[in-house]
């Protein structure tokens, strides 16, 4: 995280959403604790005490007069769980830095880990738990706590058996299809004549409850039920595909959803056909990857949608392990354990770590942009955004709509806080979108305080305001 960090040029930087300044001359302040539970809930940032923002809002080291006694106030705080509910930092967090010779303070706080989050202060996670935005630390809605509080959980989701739901609620044209798919990928499959009840029960889709009998799992329903019986149990679920002028809302459940989703990219002529057909396993993996790890108790919609462009894929959620992981493969940590299961069992998915990294070498191979990967908040989302253009061309972003709005707003943020300043042509660059548009986007955000233009005519730029 040290490495966007360059004390020598600590002027350059401004407070942001992975940058808090605290003069704590007078020692560790009390807000320090609020700024620790944001960072460890958002994205991760630094913390520098011992530095000063100034009314220009640039930052100035001052000379902290007892850094070490602060940092031994700060671990024993760190470690008091009636205070911070948990320690996610080790010693190399925490360092002492010296600026222009003023030793100044740098507590590095990485995202935390899901089976941490949330990560609250003051022993209540309702009252106690923060996130960082571009505009700074907020308390977290009882919404967002329940999320990560799910999240947290070492059992996934979709593992939980819904006693309040008969067997009834499960399609059984859905259940014949998918077991059709079965035989076609694993002929001869040691499952493939058994009964159904014992069927869906080895797959995971149904349970015993407490009181012996069968119902559904969480991602029994979600996989085969009813459209009707689905919404009762996800109210906010909404399975949305197409081309952006041609949109569907119409699949019964989320094996009907990928049924319908990868027949529609092999139809669409607008979808690239390579001859070994990497791409379009890619995309299933995408669109597979986007299922499996959806919070379907999220307010967010599951929508792919795709163009002559590109395409993009976006399910509600956060990322349960920093993304840089995700993207280096080895590791999954699926929070749909079961529709994980269900999918890998047809040969679409990959439950070792691996779908990400090889999606970055396909669309290397054919010499197109590399993914782009965004992350909202509140409401959670993700959304994967994939072009068929050329490395060097401009990425496709999504339209001017209120949802895309938003992410393009966090794509500039997370923009700014890594570089610190950026023309209006390079912002049009990184977005896909035209410099008119550009400038459109950035008025909102200096409208709502998150950014301020630096300069005049060609040489101005944009930064993050504090």
């Amino acid at each position: 995280m040290d490495a966007w960090i360059d004390f020598s040029q600590i002027e350059q930087y401004r407070e942001n959403n992975r940058i808090e300044a605290k003069k704590a001359v007078g020692g560790l302040p009390k807000s320090i604790w609020e700024t620790y539970s944001a960072f460890a809930n958002a994205f991760g940032g630094v913390i520098l005490l011992g530095v000063e923002e100034l009314p220009d809002h640039t930052l100035r080291p001052v000379d902290l007069p007892d850094p070490e006694g602060e940092i031994r106030e700060f671990w024993a705080i760190l470690n008091q769980p009636k205070r911070v509910s948990v320690n996610i930092l080790t010693e190399q967090n925490v360092t002492v830095q010296t600026v222009d010779g003023k030793r100044t303070i740098a507590i590095y706080v990485p995202r935390a880990h899901r089976c941490d989050r949330p990560v609250y202060i003051d022993g209540d996670p309702m009252s106690g738990t923060y996130r960082r935005s571009g505009e700074g630390d907020y308390r977290c809605t009882p919404l967002e706590v329940d999320a990560m509080l799910r999240d947290a959980e070492i059992r996934s989701q979709d593992m939980e058996i819904l006693e309040t739901v008969e067997l009834s609620a499960l399609d059984g044209d859905s259940i014949w299809q998918y077991r059709a798919h079965l035989t076609v990928c694993r002929p001869g499959h040691a499952w493939e004549h058994l009964h159904e009840a014992e069927f869906l029960q080895r797959l995971g889709a149904i349970g015993r409850g407490s009181d012996g009998k069968l119902y559904p799992t969480a991602g029994g329903l979600l996989m085969f039920g009813k459209r009707e019986q689905l919404r009762k149990c996800y109210p906010e679920l909404v399975l949305r595909y197409g081309t952006d002028d041609a949109v569907q809302e119409n699949a019964e459940n989320v094996y009907a959803y990928y049924r319908a989703v990868s027949d529609a990219l092999v139809a669409d002529s607008w979808i690239p056909k390579d001859a070994n057909g990497r791409v379009y396993g890619a995309l299933l993996d995408v669109l597979v990857n986007s299922l499996t790890n959806a919070d379907y108790h999220g307010t967010a919609a599951l929508e792919t949608l795709w163009d002559a462009n590109g395409i993009r894929v976006t399910n509600p959620g956060s990322f349960r392990m920093d993304w840089e992981t995700a993207r280096s493969g080895g590791l999954s940590d699926p929070r749909n354990a079961c529709l994980t299961k269900m999918f890998h069992l047809v040969d679409v998915g990959q439950c070792s770590g691996s779908g990400i990294p090889n999606l970055y070498r396909v669309w290397k191979e054919q010499g197109w942009a590399a993914p782009v990967m965004t992350e909202q908040l509140n409401p959670d989302r993700i959304t994967m955004t994939l072009t068929w253009t050329s490395a060097a061309a401009e990425p496709m972003m999504p339209r001017s709509t209120p949802a895309a709005m938003q992410l393009q707003r966090a794509a500039v943020v997370n923009y700014l806080t890594e570089r610190i300043t950026a023309s209006t042509a390079e912002l049009a660059k990184l977005l896909g979108i035209s410099n008119a548009r550009v400038r459109r986007l950035l008025r909102t955000l200096m409208e709502d305080n998150i950014v301020i233009a630096v300069g005049e005519g060609r040489s101005r730029v944009y930064r993050l305001k504090a």
